[in-house]
């Protein structure tokens, strides 16, 4: 009987086991779904945040370009309601509609002054003698692109538009006004603290019955040569701001502390003067074989250094006939790309760093180059590299937001500045080495103290960086954004100037050295040439894929190029 029991009772607590099992089998099953559920309602939710954040994008930049057009539309072709949208737009605010109104007369007087220094059927100006006007077709679509890798961008290059380029200069005579002092975003803040207003993007256009300029009066780059595609300066029918002429708005915004922006009036000696170029032409075509994401040209011009997948090649320019490297520089993995590349001043040296933790520095004096150092960080890639005036320093952008300080003659890490929440995207350093300038993807420009090792400023856009350049004169600093915009801004005073000719992201900046123009180029497949610090628009160059890098040679007589078509092209710039 004994046994009996304990045998009932062993087959109670197994049918108990057996529930509890399948008890706990259903509970983790419901555990199951319930995570499952979790992160799909996650991805819901996180899905909806992003595009409530991108349509509040949208309005907020909708409504800047209302409050930038509205106030230069003619009465006559003013509907009753305007005036009410133009008060919804500018917010009410008495400062605001203030600048509205005076735009507004802005716009009539540059009208005026067109039709009465212009006589009928004469030229409307001489590129030779006024500057480009600051004006753009307002056909041209505001859009924006997502930052991308460098194979991506090469892919997805923007589409040429399918309306032919005029190649004429069709110019309105312009008044002498004083500028004010004073960089990149479509809302980007001159202070830390600060916003700025939207800008507005637009392109050029040419009005009707506008008569094209006599031969001997055409730019210099609308003559044929033998490299295809457009390739000069895109005329503008208007002056800066005038829209009645032809449809134009202006491509030059000053934006003040206040965040309020006006057209820019070009002073008469904008595109002339020493230092300045007239414009520039295709004299070499370096085919690399992999998208250029870096160049670099050496001191004096000789040689040209593009980097692309894994190595960077050589290239002999003093004879433009040769179309082969004269020697490639193994640096990184087959499939991984080089982004940037530096020389020291005396041309023995390259540093080249990329997606990879580790910098190579190349001995060039020797008869083959070679590896004579590596420095190794902690971050996965590099994305830009600058090189200290005395050559003992060199600094990188790493992908984990630290600027890292190498002592070149010990090749050690000695410091590293901490500061962006990103990716460090570009960098560069004043003459006289003492400050540093760097640019990210957390939408921040910093500017670092390098004798005492701090952060002095810190310039918050609502766009992330993907270039930038310090004058080197002093003064000013060049931003490229990835929302189009191109934004200068002054070192110390809280204004700037925005410009708006590109059409899609801007990759990469120089400055000339005589720091009185500096190029841009971007996704567009644009190479954009600007007078310091206004924007007047020097030259243009269209080429047939995204310009991912540029650099501008030590004497400013040659600029090179690297674009997604695998190849780089060479510029002579001429004054």
């Amino acid at each position: 009987m004994e046994l009996i029991r304990t045998a009932v009772s062993m087959t109670n607590i197994f049918f108990s086991l057996r529930s509890l099992k399948l008890e706990c089998e259903k509970l983790a099953s419901e555990k199951t779904e319930m995570q499952r559920h979790y992160v799909m309602y996650y991805e819901m939710s996180y899905g909806l945040n992003i595009e409530m954040h991108k349509q509040a994008e949208i309005v907020k930049r909708l409504n800047a370009i209302c409050a930038q057009v509205i106030p230069f539309l003619s009465q006559e072709v003013s509907p009753p309601w305007l005036s009410m949208l133009v008060k919804t737009q500018v917010g009410g605010g008495g400062g605001r509609m203030r600048t509205v109104e005076r735009s507004r007369r802005v716009s009539a007087l540059n009208n005026f002054t067109a039709h009465v220094v212009q006589e009928p059927g004469s030229p409307r100006g001489s590129p030779a003698h006024s500057p480009r006007e600051n004006g753009l077709d307002k056909n041209r679509l505001l859009k924006k692109d997502a930052p991308l890798s460098p194979s991506s961008i090469a892919s997805s290059s923007s589409t040429p538009s399918s309306k032919s380029k005029e190649t004429n200069l069709n110019e309105k005579s312009t008044t002498p006004v004083s500028k004010s002092s004073s960089p990149i975003s479509r809302t980007d803040a001159p202070t830390p603290s600060s916003t700025s207003t939207p800008g507005l993007r637009t392109t050029s256009g040419k009005a009707a019955g506008i008569e094209t300029l006599a031969p001997g009066l055409r730019t210099p780059l609308a003559v044929p040569c033998s490299y295809p595609g457009p390739f000069g300066m895109v005329p503008h029918p208007g002056m800066n701001g005038d829209l009645s002429a032809a449809g134009a708005a202006a491509y030059s915004f000053h934006v003040s502390a206040d965040g309020q922006m006006q057209p820019v009036p070009f002073p008469p000696d904008a595109l002339i003067g020493p230092g300045i170029p007239r414009h520039a032409r295709q004299i070499n075509t370096l085919s690399h074989g992999e998208v250029v994401c870096a160049v670099t040209i050496s001191n004096p011009t000789r040689h040209v250094y593009t980097g692309g997948k894994g190595c960077v090649k050589v290239w002999d320019i003093s004879h433009p006939g040769n179309k082969t490297p004269v020697s490639q520089l193994d640096c990184l993995n087959r499939d991984n790309y080089i982004r940037s590349c530096r020389l020291l001043p005396d041309g023995r040296t390259l540093i080249v760093g990329g997606e990879a933790s580790t910098l190579s520095i190349w001995d060039l004096a020797t008869p083959t180059p070679r590896i004579k150092a590596e420095l190794t960080s902690s971050a996965p890639a590099c994305y830009a590299l600058a090189i200290s005036p005395d050559s003992k320093v060199c600094f990188s952008c790493c992908s984990d937001g630290n600027i890292a300080v190498w002592d070149l003659h010990n090749q050690t890490l000695v410091r590293q500045f901490q500061g962006h929440t990103d990716g460090a995207s570009c960098i560069d350093i004043s003459n006289d080495g003492t400050k540093l300038w760097t640019g990210g993807l957390d939408n921040t420009v910093r500017s670092w103290d390098l004798r005492e090792g701090r952060q002095l400023q810190q310039h918050d856009f609502t766009s992330q960086i993907f270039s930038l350049g310090y004058c080197p004169t002093g003064e000013w600093l060049a931003v490229g954004m990835e929302n189009s915009n191109v934004e200068v801004l002054h070192v110390t005073k809280p204004d700037k100037y925005q410009l708006h000719l590109h059409e899609s992201c801007v990759l990469s900046l120089r400055f000339a050295h005589c720091g009185k123009w500096f190029v841009s180029t971007g996704k567009d497949n644009l190479l954009n040439a600007w007078r310091t610090p206004y924007g007047a628009s020097i030259f243009q160059s269209k080429e047939s894929s995204s310009v991912l890098s540029c650099d501008i040679s030590i004497d400013d007589k040659y600029i090179v190029t690297g674009s997604g078509d695998k190849k780089a092209t060479v510029y002579e710039v001429i004054y």
